[in-house]
């Protein structure tokens, strides 16, 4: 089975399993995905989407939030983890917004990556998922199922980026992270996982050996 192959058997399955892909962060608009990615750095959707309510409460723009002290930023957003850090990121991002950007979310790579707390992964999921540019996030189920598949060689999240922008048609990006990361979680964890109920791995695994025997 060729590594085009593969990739072509992924995305048949995925869609048959995921047809939709809700975004698993809760948000409204823009503004409160960045927040809630930038949350999500060491911490489960799960959890932040039980804290960002509270959060956005009180602040769901950059100006109600620079109105808020940094701890009480910190206090609320306590749950998710890495809160001093978090905190300060979300205050001065909000500070940034303002100054450079009339309050509104730029929506370029470079500019979002300028922003503190926010890093290449957290800038391409606000780009695919708030304003529809192709990009490809990977996150630890990605960069590990990626892996596993026999589609990149694993050696850093960047290289699987890469090697997931090329295999993968541009247009199918933005819903194919989504997928990848849908099934990472129910089939594929990386703690216990299914080896039962991973079938793309397994089938991938058995064509391969197939291949070699031809």
């Amino acid at each position: 089975m060729t590594i085009k192959e593969k990739a072509e058997y992924v995305v048949e399955e995925l869609e048959k399993l995921y047809p939709e892909t809700p975004v698993p962060l809760d948000h409204k608009d823009s503004y409160t995905l960045l927040i809630a990615v930038l949350l999500s750095a060491q911490c489960t959707d799960e959890r932040v989407n039980k804290i960002t309510p509270s959060l956005f409460k009180q602040a769901d723009n950059p100006f109600d939030m620079v109105k808020l002290d940094v701890e009480d930023i910190r206090e609320i957003i306590k749950p998710c983890g890495l809160s001093p850090r978090k905190s300060k990121a979300i205050y001065g991002l909000s500070e940034i917004l303002i100054d450079k950007y009339n309050g509104e979310v730029p929506q370029s790579f470079e500019a979002l990556e300028e922003l503190p707390g926010v890093g290449h992964k957290t800038a391409s999921v606000v780009m695919a998922q708030a304003f529809g540019v192709p990009a490809f996030p990977v996150d630890t189920h990605i960069h590990r199922l990626m892996y596993r598949w026999g589609l990149t060689n694993g050696k850093n999240v960047a290289q699987t980026e890469k090697d997931a922008k090329r295999l993968f048609p541009k247009e199918l990006w933005n819903k194919l992270h989504l997928q990848i990361i849908f099934y990472g979680r129910e089939y594929s964890p990386a703690r216990s996982p299914k080896l039962d109920k991973d079938y793309i791995t397994r089938t991938i695994g058995r064509k391969s050996e197939i291949a070699k025997l031809k």
